[in-house]
C-alpha cells in the first residue's frame, strides 16, 4: 500500500511549507488554498477520518483544535476571525483519507461567507 501523503509530510519524507510541528501533529500551508490563510493540521498518527475516531482520540482531537488557535494567532488572524473545518467522507468533501483540520482566515469584509 502506498504511504498516505499526510503521513509522508508528518514523517518528513515529503516536503511541505510547515508552520508548526510537535509530538502529536504537524501543520502546513494548503497547496490549493481556499482563503488568504489556509493551513492544514494533521495528527502524526494515521486516522483515516473523524468518523473513524473513538473516545481514545478525544485528547488528540482537542490537541488539534488548541494548536489551531495558537496557529491562528501566529498567522495574525485570531483577532479578525477564522474558520476551523473537518471534512468527513467524500460526501463531506474529504479528499485525503487522513484526519485533517483546516484553518481558514484572512478575508476582508464578508468574503468568509463565500468560503468552504
Amino acid at each position: 500500500m502506498e504511504e498516505c501523503i499526510f503521513c509522508a509530510i508528518a514523517s518528513g519524507s515529503q516536503k511541505a511549507d510547515i508552520v508548526h510541528s510537535d509530538e502529536g501533529c504537524v501543520a502546513f500551508r494548503d497547496i490549493h488554498p481556499k482563503a488568504p490563510v489556509h493551513i492544514l493540521i494533521v495528527p502524526k498518527q494515521h486516522i483515516a477520518s473523524v468518523a473513524d475516531t473513538s473516545d481514545a482520540n478525544t485528547e488528540l482531537l482537542g490537541h488539534l483544535v488548541r494548536r489551531a488557535a495558537d496557529i491562528a494567532a501566529q498567522q495574525g488572524i485570531a483577532q479578525s476571525g477564522y474558520k476551523l473545518v473537518f471534512n468527513v467522507g467524500r460526501g463531506g468533501g474529504q479528499v485525503i483519507d487522513h484526519v485533517h483540520l483546516h484553518i481558514l482566515g484572512g478575508w476582508n469584509n464578508g468574503d468568509a461567507m463565500l468560503a468552504v
